[in-house]
């Protein structure tokens, strides 16, 4: 197997295989490799209907060698460690590989760890998380194991994937008790380390009266710090204090960070992400490196929806700095996020850099719709499966 790559990828989720599919589309296509260490690929924006007792967690796992395009090589191992400045990567088996450009999306980390008493309590005593294919149906069953008490759903001073799914479950919840006729007798409570309930006011403005109609426990800037028996304990940054909160269901968000082998590379920030240029993708200090996706510094939400936009800039300015042309695309920072709101029932937020909004339908997207509640558990996933992860959407 060649260890020289004219373009090589690290990772094999949906950034990946996206600029993948692009770049070997090409008549005159690179040598493409692609590292990636699982066998498994998922649609993971499904989990929170997953979590929510919707589809089974089955539908959203399929094999990553059906989505590696024809003609990329497929390198399953993982990397350790990056020397842009001699254009290798080092793999955890030792093998070096080396490029002409290089493109980082391993995706993102989540830190259980962060969180005191997490990793033990996960997936029993009503401790629950959508973000891992090995939990997620818990979330379900812990669920319909709540008759009562109090229902929690976290969301961490952290940066994260799809910034809208912490809320999605709490909402899929409150519509599951009050179809089963005991939403009095439990307390839905929103515990966020951030300031509000949604970082863009149009939609905040909305979600904040939906969540008032529906008598739902707001708790801001309240941070989950430690698990310890049906005890969830928060740090309360707007008082310093600690906060202690009983539970019979705990749905948590775990901390989340750029991968530690791109932490601690040559091509992160102070922050930790690959530092890139937020229009073109390309590394601010190595000019042959591009990054999209969750490990990268691009300011905007880590959603799938947001890659969608960003590959084709990324694998365009690929293409045009392999020719010495200058490059010819910028990303405007659109992200998508289909907020579930109950069963039935989505709101579809899209918004780009500073908070434009950059909706697509002709309607007021600020509201609760059935339509868009059809695109989410229908639409996208074939989009996803079979336009986006093929180069062709």
């Amino acid at each position: 197997m060649s260890s020289n790559f004219d373009v090589l990828i690290v990772g094999g989720g949906t950034a990946g295989l996206s600029v993948a599919a692009r770049l070997a589309a090409q008549d005159n296509a690179p040598t493409i490799g692609l590292v990636e260490p699982s066998s498994k690929h998922y649609y993971q924006p499904l989990w929170t209907l997953v979590g929510g007792g919707v589809f089974d967690k089955s539908v959203t796992e399929r094999d990553e060698e059906d989505y590696v395009p024809a003609g990329v090589t497929w390198i399953q191992s993982a990397v350790t460690s990056f020397d842009p400045d001699n254009n290798k990567v080092i793999t955890r088996d030792g093998a070096t590989l080396e490029y002409g450009v290089l493109v980082v999306c391993p995706g993102i980390q989540l830190d259980w760890y962060k969180v005191k008493g997490l990793e033990d309590a996960l997936g029993s005593n009503g401790v629950c998380s959508n973000y891992s294919f090995k939990t997620v149906d818990y979330t379900w069953k812990a669920m319909q194991a709540t008759t009562s008490g109090r229902a929690i759903f976290t969301f961490p001073n952290t940066p994260i994937k799809c910034a809208g799914a912490p809320q999605k479950i709490m909402w899929l919840a409150e519509h599951h008790f009050e179809r089963s006729g005991i939403r009095d007798d439990i307390d839905v409570t929103f515990a966020c380390a951030t300031a509000g309930i949604f970082g863009i006011p149009r939609y905040a403005k909305a979600l904040s009266k939906i969540a008032k109609q529906r008598n739902i426990s707001e708790n801001y800037k309240h941070n989950l710090v430690e698990v310890r028996g049906k005890e969830a304990i928060f740090h309360d940054a707007a008082n310093d204090t600690e906060v202690v909160m009983d539970f019979e269901m705990l749905h948590v968000t775990p901390p989340q960070s750029a991968p530690d082998f791109v932490k601690q590379s040559p091509l992160a920030n102070e922050a930790g992400w690959v530092d890139v240029d937020k229009f073109s993708t390309q590394h601010v200090r190595y000019p042959n490196v591009f990054s999209l996706g969750d490990a990268s510094s691009l300011p905007c939400s880590k959603t799938g929806a947001a890659i969608r936009k960003q590959a084709p800039v990324t694998a365009q300015n690929i293409i045009d700095y392999r020719s010495g042309l200058p490059l010819s695309q910028s990303y405007d920072g659109y992200a998508s996020c289909p907020l579930v709101t109950g069963y039935g029932r989505l709101m579809l937020a899209e918004f780009g850099y500073d908070g434009k909004i950059m909706e697509t339908f002709p309607f007021d997207q600020n509201e609760e719709r059935y339509s868009m509640w059809v695109l989410k558990t229908q639409l996208l996933p074939r989009l996803y499966w079979n336009g986006m992860l093929r180069g062709r959407a």
